[in-house]
């Protein structure tokens, strides 16, 4: 958004530079043009007078002198024609001169020379030239200009100058240069202060979006701390920062409450399962003594259920610091821990492929916390007989991993060969108290990958859940490094 809002202040202050210098530059060449053609038509003034008075050959002398001495001066062309067209002296050489003869013999325009023939045609009505076309650093190189002998009816030619306009594009080209650097000075400036405005503009919002992002990865403690901006914007923060802290005690307060009531029925349970055992020895053999053994293992997982809310609402509070982990480490260790469980279970537990040298940045024990709710989830499902494989390395996105990694997250992938769950349940392992149907009667509270994946998720990372071929399950634990 940034970059957005500057380009547009961009564009409208770039536009006004634009709108403002063009015209201002179009406006000195018109100028430019309008102060040359005043200088150069006094001069024709003066020799149409001379032409005007001419009655004697010391006359036309007199006239051929003058045109040469300017010509010579200003690199100009000058032509005299009478009222009949005829040339009666001429003078300069070069360009001008020659576009002088071309206005004078009615031909065609040199390239570069503005047309003298209207202006000719106009002088032998007794119209001067009131115009001239408006220079510019590209040309034209020479402009002719016309100026009657004789007025009104009287009128017996006409002086035809053809003028270099070499010092006045000069002008224009430095003024234009003065106008185009004055422009782009302006436009930095602006730029400038574009900038610093955008920075005041968008600080509390870019504030405001790492702090409701801090806020939906679950930090409740993320508050929006810029004080600068606009008022609407200070008002905004101050409205966030209230809702915040009202979401954050309300969440706060209910897993207050989870975590209090599952600690205060523990005793009251544990008592109750303590005489349910005190019990027994005086119950006779019978139906009596079965529904006395499932009381006990309901108690039992009642307890159990009261111990993982607690350990939830625990690691849902999410007052723990991250800390630099060795994910190769505690990998081994969980599995070695593992191993007698899957021995006495009748399940090959496997570890392949585990690369050394992982490190993330995680609750604490958060890889040995996950792989202990992993390693339990497969040695209860997958059945006597099964295999369950530990494989742990380093892998970007997308890629196979391997321990030859060096760049990317840290995967821990825990697969079987179990009976596996249908592909429409797989997204129902990672809720709370979800299980499939085929696997209602396995004990266990269904809390165990639900708090292995609110660990993964506060940690920065994620918990995958898919099928393994050609059967079985596949759970991979993701971290970043």
């Amino acid at each position: 958004m940034r970059r957005r809002l500057l380009a547009v202040l961009m564009v409208l202050m770039g536009a006004a530079a634009l709108l403002l210098c063009v015209p201002l530059a179009d406006a000195y060449a018109r100028g430019r043009t309008e102060h040359l053609l005043l200088q150069r038509r006094s001069e024709a003034v003066r020799f149409a007078d001379l032409g005007d008075r001419m009655r004697s050959a010391a006359d036309r002398a007199e006239l051929s002198a003058e045109i040469g001495r300017y010509a010579q001066l200003y690199g100009a062309g000058v032509v005299v024609v009478d009222s009949a067209g005829a040339t009666v002296a001429r003078a300069g050489t070069g360009p001008a001169a020659e576009a002088a003869t071309d206005a004078a013999t009615d031909d065609s325009p040199r390239v570069g020379t503005s047309d003298g023939s209207d202006a000719r045609r106009r002088a032998l009505t007794g119209r001067s030239t009131d115009r001239l076309p408006t220079l510019r650093p590209w040309g034209p190189r020479t402009v002719v200009l016309a100026e009657p002998v004789g007025r009104d009816e009287r009128v017996s030619g006409a002086v035809l100058m053809a003028v270099p306009t070499e010092a006045a594009r000069r002008d224009v080209t430095v003024r234009w240069s003065l106008i185009t650097a004055g422009a782009f000075a302006a436009f930095a400036a602006a730029a400038l202060v574009a900038a610093g405005i955008t920075r005041w503009l968008m600080r509390p919002v870019l504030d405001l979006d790492r702090a409701v992002e801090r806020l939906t990865a679950g930090s409740l403690q993320a508050r929006a701390v810029s004080d600068t901006g606009p008022p609407e914007l200070r008002h905004l923060r101050q409205h966030f920062n209230t809702m915040a802290e009202a979401m954050a005690d309300s969440i706060g307060r209910q897993r207050d409450f989870v975590a209090d009531a599952s600690h205060q029925l523990r005793n009251p349970l544990a008592t109750l399962v303590l005489q349910l055992e005190n019990v027994e020895p005086h119950i006779a053999p019978g139906p009596g003594l079965a529904e006395h053994g499932r009381a006990l293992d309901e108690a039992e997982r009642l307890e159990e259920l009261l111990d993982g809310l607690l350990a939830l609402a625990r690691v849902e509070s999410g007052t723990a610091e991250l800390t630099e982990e060795d994910v190769s480490r505690a990998v081994r260790e969980r599995v070695a821990a593992w191993t007698p469980v899957f021995h006495a279970a009748g399940v090959d537990l496997v570890a392949a492929d585990l690369a050394e040298g992982l490190r993330a940045r995680t609750l604490p024990d958060a890889a040995g916390r996950i792989l202990d709710a992993l390693l339990d989830n497969a040695v209860k499902f997958v059945p006597r007989g099964g295999r369950v494989e530990v494989r742990a390395g380093r892998e970007a996105d997308g890629s196979t991993a391997g321990p030859a990694g060096r760049a990317g997250s840290v995967v821990v992938r825990v697969t079987d060969d179990g009976p596996g769950v249908p592909e429409e349940h797989l997204p129902l392992l990672l809720r709370r108290f979800a299980r499939s149907p085929e696997h209602q009667n396995v004990p266990g509270s269904g809390l165990g990958l639900a708090i292995a994946d609110e660990i993964a998720r506060i940690s920065g990372g994620r918990l995958d859940v898919g099928g393994h071929e050609p059967h079985g399950l596949m759970v991979e634990l993701r971290l970043p490094p």
